[in-house]
C-alpha cells in the first residue's frame, strides 16, 4: 500500500461566469491528497494521511478520497478550517496560486497524533507546503527517519517559495529529507529554487549526491528524466520524451499525478521495495516514466487535478 501524507486543501478555480464575471469555486485537492488519488485510480491500494476539518470542506476531501477508494481510516478530523488555495490559469502561463494558510487545520498536525502505519504500508509520500509548516514538517519528518530503512520513501518537493520564510533553513533541511528518500520527483521549477543556475541533468547528480537513490525531474512537454543510482554503485540516466496532446486546458495535477503513476506502475508490479527499486533495469525505469508521462499528459488535457484511471490510460 502506498500511503501518502501532507496537507489536503481546498482548491478555489479561477473560471469566467456570465453573470459575475471572475469567480472562483471550490474543489478538494493538494499535492500528496492528489497523488493518493492517482495511485488508486490506476489501480493500487493507497491511503492518506493528515488533519482535515469538520466542516463541510472537510466533508468534500473524505467524500472524494472514498469515492476514489482511497483508504481514509487514517485520516483525523478537526475543528480548524482547511487551507484555501486559489488558482488562477490563463493560456501559456504556470498557475498563479494564493494561500490563505494561517491557523489551519493541516498545520496542526503533531507526534503525538500519528498513528502506527499499517503493516503492508510498502512506500510513505511526503513534500509540498507541509514541509513549510509546523508543527506538520516536523512530524513528517520524524515519520520518515523512522521508516526510511525498510519502507521506500517518495518526496515531491512542490516548492511554493512564498510559503517558505526561511530559505536556508528549508535548504538545510531539504538536504536531510533528500538524504532518507529513496524517490525524488522534482520539476523545474523546483529545480530553480533548490538549485539555481543549475542544469536538470545537474541538478539530478546534486540529489544523487545528497543521497536519493533514483532522481526524477519533470521537464514538462519535453517529457522527463531519471538519474538512479543501482545497488552496485552505478549510475544510470534514462530520457523519456513527453506525450503530445492536441490542446492543454491547464497542468493542476500534472506532477501529482505523475508521481503516482509512476509509483502505482511499481506496485502494480511487485517492484516497490526498496530491493526491488535498487536493482530496477534500464527499460523497466523508461517503461514506469512512460507511464507517469502520459498519466500527466492526461491531466494536462483536463481542467484540473482529474488523474486518470487505468482504462483510460489504455485507451489514450
Amino acid at each position: 500500500m502506498i500511503l501518502c501524507i501532507g496537507e489536503a486543501v481546498i482548491d478555489m478555480f479561477h473560471r469566467q461566469d456570465p453573470v459575475h464575471g471572475e469567480v472562483f469555486y471550490p474543489l478538494p485537492g493538494g499535492c500528496c491528497y492528489n497523488t493518493s488519488i492517482a495511485v488508486a485510480r490506476l489501480g493500487a491500494q493507497a491511503a492518506f494521511l493528515g488533519r482535515l476539518s469538520t466542516n463541510f470542506f472537510g466533508d468534500i476531501q473524505v467524500q472524494r478520497l472514498n469515492e476514489n477508494k482511497v483508504r481514509t481510516d487514517l485520516l483525523l478530523r478537526r475543528d480548524e478550517n482547511p487551507i484555501l488555495a486559489f488558482i488562477k490559469t490563463e493560456e501559456g502561463r504556470q498557475p498563479q496560486y494564493a494561500f490563505y494558510d494561517q491557523g489551519t487545520v493541516d498545520h496542526l498536525l503533531s507526534q503525538d497524533e500519528l498513528p502506527d502505519l499499517p503493516a503492508d504500508t510498502s512506500c510513505i509520500v511526503f513534500g509540498s507546503i507541509s514541509m513549510a509548516m509546523e508543527p506538520i514538517a516536523s512530524a513528517i519528518e520524524n515519520l520518515i527517519i523512522k521508516y526510511s530503512e525498510h519502507k521506500v520513501i517518495a518526496f515531491d518537493p512542490n516548492i511554493r517559495p512564498f510559503m517558505i520564510k526561511d530559505r536556508d533553513a528549508y535548504m538545510k533541511r531539504f538536504t536531510q529529507w533528500a538524504g532518507l528518500c529513496t524517490i525524488a520527483k522534482i520539476s523545474c521549477e523546483d529545480f530553480e529554487y533548490i538549485f539555481p543556475d543549475t542544469e536538470p541533468q545537474n541538478a539530478l547528480q546534486k540529489m544523487i549526491d545528497l543521497g536519493t537513490q533514483l532522481a526524477i525531474v519533470t521537464l514538462g512537454a519535453d517529457g522527463s528524466a531519471a538519474l538512479f543510482r543501482r545497488e552496485n554503485g552505478s549510475v544510470i540516466k534514462v530520457n523519456v520524451p513527453g506525450i503530445h496532446i492536441e490542446k492543454i486546458a491547464d497542468t493542476v495535477g500534472a506532477g501529482d499525478t505523475f508521481l503516482g503513476a509512476f509509483l502505482a506502475w511499481l506496485e502494480l508490479r511487485g517492484k516497490m521495495s526498496k530491493n526491488s527499486i535498487a536493482n530496477l533495469r534500464e527499460d523497466d525505469l523508461h517503461d514506469a516514466l512512460t507511464f507517469a508521462n502520459k498519466a500527466a499528459a492526461i491531466v494536462c488535457a483536463r481542467n484540473g487535478a482529474e488523474p486518470p484511471t487505468l482504462s483510460e490510460m489504455e485507451e489514450f
